[in-house]
C-alpha cells in the first residue's frame, strides 16, 4: 500500500523543509507548544507561494479545550474563510460540546463553509468519551479525515484502538494516526495500524541567531521554553521518518 505522509509544521520555513524531506502535504499551524493553533495570514501566504505540495490549514483560535464560545466560533469562521482565500488545500478543526461529544451543529457549519475543500477533524477526537460514537458522528457529517493518537499520549500506546477505528471506518473516512511518531516507532506503526495516511512532526532544537542575550527577561509564562532556542524541521529528519515507514510497512 502506498502511504501518504503529512508533516505538522509551525512556520513557512518548516513547511519548505518538510517538502524537501518528501512530505506529501503539511498541516500548517502556529504554536505547537499549544498543540497547534491557526497560522498567521503571512505564514500561509508565503508557504503557499513556496510549496508544490498540499497545505492543510489549522483553524484553532486558542489552546486548551475544544468547547468554544460564540465569539471564538465567529473567529474560526473568519479564519477558515481566510485560509481558503489564501490557497489552503484543506482545513483542520475540531469542536466539542461540554460533555466531550462532537459539536454536530457547528462542525456541520464549518464543513459547509470549507467546501469544496477536504476537512480533517483533529485530535479533539482523542478527548471524546466514546470514540466509536464520535467516529460514526464524523462519518455522518461527511468529515474526510480524522487525526488520532488512539486516545492515548501517542500512537504507539493507542495502536489497538486505531486498528479498530480503521476497520470500523471501512473507507468511509480516513483514520490518520498522529501523535508521538518518530523514526524509531514509525516502522512498527506503519506495519500494524492499517492506515493509508500518517501524520508526524519532526522537530529538533537549534540555537537562535542572537549573540546578545538578557537572561533576566522572558516572554512567556512560568513554564517556558528556552528563550534563545528554536525547534526546527530539517529535510533530513523528515526523510528519515518516511524511510522508516517505507522500509518496514
Amino acid at each position: 500500500m502506498s502511504l501518504i505522509f503529512e508533516v505538522c509544521v509551525d512556520s513557512a520555513e518548516a513547511a519548505i523543509a518538510a517538502q524537501e524531506g518528501g512530505a506529501h502535504r503539511v498541516e500548517l499551524c502556529s504554536d505547537l507548544l499549544e498543540g497547534g493553533l491557526t497560522p498567521s495570514h503571512g505564514t500561509l501566504r508565503v508557504a503557499r507561494t513556496r510549496l508544490r505540495i498540499g497545505i492543510m490549514a489549522m483553524v484553532r483560535p486558542r489552546g486548551g479545550d475544544f468547547c468554544y464560545s460564540d465569539t471564538e466560533f465567529a473567529v474560526m469562521r473568519e479564519d477558515l474563510q481566510a485560509a481558503k482565500d489564501l490557497g489552503a488545500n484543506g482545513l483542520v478543526f475540531g469542536l466539542l460540546n461540554p460533555d466531550g461529544t462532537i459539536d454536530r451543529e457547528r462542525t456541520a457549519e464549518l464543513i459547509a463553509l470549507a467546501r469544496p475543500l477536504p476537512v480533517t477533524f483533529h485530535r479533539a477526537f482523542d478527548v471524546t468519551p466514546d470514540p466509536f460514537d464520535a467516529l460514526d458522528t464524523l462519518i455522518g457529517l461527511g468529515v474526510d479525515r480524522v487525526l488520532t493518537s488512539g486516545q492515548e499520549p501517542g500512537v504507539l500506546e493507542g495502536l489497538d484502538l486505531i486498528v479498530e477505528l480503521v476497520k470500523r471506518a471501512a473507507g468511509r473516512l480516513i483514520v490518520m494516526p498522529g501523535g508521538g511518531i518518530t523514526e524509531r516507532t514509525m516502522g512498527r506503526i506503519a506495519a500494524a495500524c492499517g492506515a493509508s495516511e500518517l501524520h508526524f512532526a519532526s522537530l529538533e532544537p537549534r540555537e537562535g541567531p542572537m549573540t546578545y542575550r538578557n537572561p533576566r527577561v522572558f516572554m512567556g509564562g512560568t513554564l517556558r521554553p528556552p528563550e534563545y532556542a528554536l525547534d526546527v524541521t530539517r529535510p533530513e529528519s523528515v526523510a528519515a521518518v518516511i524511510a522508516a515507514a517505507r522500509g518496514r510497512a
